[in-house]
């Protein structure tokens, strides 16, 4: 049940962005547009277990310069990313593998596994969604 929090979460946030950006006057349909549903990172790892502990939500919204290289890094908890404008390349320090993600595509990020995030000429605007726990870190 807890590994459906994530997708719940995702689903939620979606829908009340969609109703709060229509008045009540409008009688327009509301347009739902699924952007990730994942059991897996982006490199094909499964998710394990969602943390023991009280469950908190984290939304933040990242602004990275053009020709930037993030420092490696883990996240303890699932997260996921939507890339509102540029291209990030996400690489993986295990397996060296990489995949670029561009303006309007979602990324289910990596668990526990040493990544990067990297640029390219123009800077990447993008909103990261945490599923984690009080006290857990988001990333290390």
């Amino acid at each position: 049940m807890k590994q459906c929090l994530f997708q719940i979460l995702l689903a939620t946030l979606a829908t009340l962005t969609l109703q709060g950006c229509a008045s009540p006057q409008e009688s327009r349909q509301i347009e739902r547009n699924l952007l990730l549903e994942s059991t897996t990172s982006w490199d094909g790892t499964s998710y394990s277990n969602y943390p023991d502990a009280k469950p908190e939500l984290s939304v933040l919204r990242l602004s990275i310069p053009a020709n930037t290289q993030l420092q490696w890094h883990t996240h303890p908890i699932p997260n996921a990313a939507y890339i509102l404008s540029g291209e990030l390349t996400i690489e993986s320090r295990d397996d060296g593998r990489s995949k670029r993600f561009k303006q309007g595509e979602a990324v289910a990020e990596m668990v526990n596994r040493s990544h990067r995030g990297i640029t390219g000429d123009k800077p990447v605007e993008l909103v990261v969604f945490y599923a984690g726990g009080e006290g857990i870190p988001l990333s290390e």
